[in-house]
């Protein structure tokens, strides 16, 4: 199990890697409207990412 979570921590860091290593300029644009939402915007999409990442968890186990 422990292995397991290893893996998908780094799978992560390999995707949050992806957009600032092959297009920088994107990834410091979506950085600069992220800090025009306001807090419960943020706490909403937190939320949404959050569920998605349960359901398919859910969907693959």
């Amino acid at each position: 199990m422990t292995d397991a979570l290893w893996v998908a921590l780094a799978l992560v860091l390999v995707f949050e890697g992806l957009l600032p290593l092959f297009s920088p300029i994107t990834w410091r644009r979506v950085f600069e409207q992220a800090l025009q939402l306001s807090n419960g915007q943020i706490r909403f999409l937190g939320l949404a990412s959050f569920a998605a990442g349960l359901l398919l968890l859910w969907l693959l186990s």
